[in-house]
């Protein structure tokens, strides 16, 4: 794996406050990584550091092979890590030729880059006439116009209605599907089950996990039961093997797996020992119902 960013023991503190506490990561290259947590978790405060705008108190990171210098990396990197801010009296295509005069890039991928985040059509109305999502949409094609190995986002679909998240998350997964790497912060459980590939948790600065979505925590699932023989049932799960943890809530028993156990399986064994059930369902956990998990243990 072709590392893009590693982060070694990464502290920040401001005065008494520790934002970001030992926190180390890697970051390879074609992935869609999630910086998961709560507002004051240590997200944006690690991006600003990577990004050279928040200086370190102690720790280590290194961009691509550790050979490059920051300056000449973020070259290489595409970021959002405020609110869109273009000048609004100019149309589109205009803030995009003074990004590419500041960036030092040409002018040719400004209708490309609009196509992507399905602005072209608009690209010679002001951005005074843009909507929220049409804004943070123009942010991410000025952040492509370098053609980045990197793109970074901090909250990208924050105060967007469903349907500008909808266009954003699209447009995310457009852009990782065509090679480029990706890091956003989200406090949104939901973005990163759907926009990501692997997820950093962090609370109050330290990290809780680090690795792929779907192996956030090493869950079988659950199986959901009800039987009219509840007593039964619930003394003979809790003495199997392949069964965790059960609670019971009302008539509904769930019954968390430790290892793989097909449901037809499942129902054979209890058939057999005298065992009915009225009701049987196997779910996935969530990535919610991971991170409580997750977050309940720290």
């Amino acid at each position: 794996m072709e590392p893009i960013l590693t982060i070694s023991n990464l502290t920040k503190r401001f005065g008494y406050l520790t934002a970001v506490k030992d926190l180390s990561f890697t970051i390879n290259k074609g992935n869609v990584y999630g910086i998961l947590g709560p507002n004051g978790s240590g997200k944006s405060t690690t991006l600003g550091i990577v990004l050279n705008v928040v200086n370190k108190t102690h720790g280590d990171f290194k961009w691509f092979d550790g050979h490059t210098t920051t300056h000449d990396a973020l070259k290489k990197v595409g970021a959002i890590i405020e609110r869109p801010n273009f000048y609004p009296y100019m149309t589109a295509a205009q803030n995009l030729k003074l990004v590419c005069k500041i960036k030092g890039v040409a002018y040719n991928k400004i209708e490309e880059k609009l196509e992507i985040v399905g602005l072209l059509e608009r690209k010679n109305s002001k951005f005074s006439t843009y909507s929220l999502g049409m804004k943070q949409r123009l942010a991410i094609a000025s952040a492509l116009l370098n053609e980045p190995e990197i793109l970074i986002l901090d909250e990208p679909t924050n105060g967007l209605d469903p349907q500008g998240i909808h266009q954003i998350r699209e447009i995310i997964k457009q852009i990782a599907a065509d090679g480029t790497t990706i890091l956003l912060a989200s406090h949104l459980l939901d973005e990163v089950e759907k926009v990501c590939s692997h997820v950093v948790v962090l609370r109050k600065g330290e990290k809780l996990y680090s690795g792929r979505v779907d192996e956030m925590i090493s869950s079988h699932g659950f199986f959901e039961l009800k039987s009219n023989q509840q007593n039964e049932l619930i003394k003979f799960i809790e003495n199997l093997p392949a069964i965790g943890k059960v609670k019971v809530k009302d008539n509904l028993v769930t019954a968390f797996l430790n290892e793989p156990l097909k449901s037809d399986d499942f129902n054979k064994l209890l058939f057999q020992n005298g065992i009915t059930l009225t009701h049987l369902v196997q779910r996935k956990e969530s990535l919610e119902e991971q991170f409580l998990q997750l977050t309940d243990k720290n």
